[in-house]
């Protein structure tokens, strides 16, 4: 959540040297896509700066949210003064963010005005997928360009790295930021038992407990600073105004995704063929992450 130096370096290795800093002073917009399905629009944002007159395929950058928050409050969240995508955009880039349908400010699907168990799982990547796609078109057009850089972070790589399979010649360059693989440990994605319903709920205590799977205990004092979780969390929690107005105050997430890791990941399967990435592609992984380790990639080394 920090906006860390290391952003800023892969700025420039991944999208080039372009990425130097050009003005503080940025221009925020937002809209809403029209998705592919009738009735579903999707929330987009972007910020650059305000100098910025012409657009080029290796400044311009979506990112897209993991498998249970929306990417306001991961990839916009002010901390310490800065969030992370003023941090990239305050570097010279054209910086978009998207909030799949059923996260954020994006629509939600009419499954999530009834009880969970009342329908099968919603949101699926194949869904997703499309939601990105009609935000990619809408950005190459309001741009006049030709291709775009992505950046996905957890569920969010499959996403990206499968549209990229599929679309190649609309992608300059692919980031995935603690990319989703075939499972060797079990998912840190709370469900629930029984039957897998349309959507799931998480509370904040399983928020940060998830937040420090895998963390040494010597290390938990030091690694968040002084309420910056609690920031994150506020923001988090409001952007579903039906799951806050619980006891206790829930945030909403779609179950597509869970449903996904069941069928292929969890069960040995690829979801997309990495083979057929044919773009300059960047993984990051963090050497505490539990959910998405970086040993699975050194399994999976016919794939990588």
């Amino acid at each position: 959540m920090q906006a860390s130096p290391l952003f800023g370096i892969l700025a420039t290795v991944v999208f080039g040297s372009s990425a130097l800093a050009q003005s503080n002073m940025l221009v925020t917009e937002e809209a809403m896509v029209k998705a592919s399905d009738p009735g579903i629009e999707i929330y987009v944002r972007n910020k650059r700066p305000a100098n910025m007159t012409t657009f080029r395929p290796e400044q311009t950058i979506i990112y897209v949210h993991g498998a249970t928050y929306p990417s306001e409050t991961a990839f916009d969240l002010k901390l310490d003064g800065q969030s992370w995508m003023e941090y990239i955009a305050s570097r010279g880039y054209d910086v978009w963010l998207l909030d799949l349908r059923g996260y954020g400010k994006s629509t939600r699907p009419a499954e999530m005005a009834d009880k969970p168990e009342a329908n099968s799982p919603i949101v699926t990547g194949e869904t997703a997928v499309k939601d990105i796609g009609s935000v990619v078109d809408y950005v190459l057009q309001r741009r006049n360009i030709a291709r775009v850089n992505l950046l996905g972070w957890s569920w969010g790589t499959t996403l990206m790295a499968t549209y990229t399979v599929r679309n190649a010649s609309k992608v300059e360059r692919l980031v995935l930021y603690a990319p989703a693989w075939i499972r060797q440990t079990a998912s840190l994605v709370q469900a629930g038992p029984g039957k897998l319903g349309a959507y799931r709920t998480v509370t904040r205590a399983q928020a940060k407990e998830r937040w420090y799977t895998g963390v040494a205990d010597d290390k938990k004092a030091d690694l968040i600073p002084a309420g910056w979780f609690d920031a994150w969390a506020d923001a988090t929690f409001a952007t579903d105004p039906v799951g806050a107005a619980m006891t206790p105050p829930v945030l909403r997430a779609p179950n597509g995704v869970v449903q996904d890791s069941q069928q292929y990941f969890g069960d040995g399967k690829a979801y997309y063929d990495p083979a057929k990435i044919t773009v300059p592609t960047l993984l990051v992984h963090a050497e505490w992450d539990k959910d998405t380790p970086p040993t699975w990639r050194k399994r999976s080394s016919r794939f990588w």
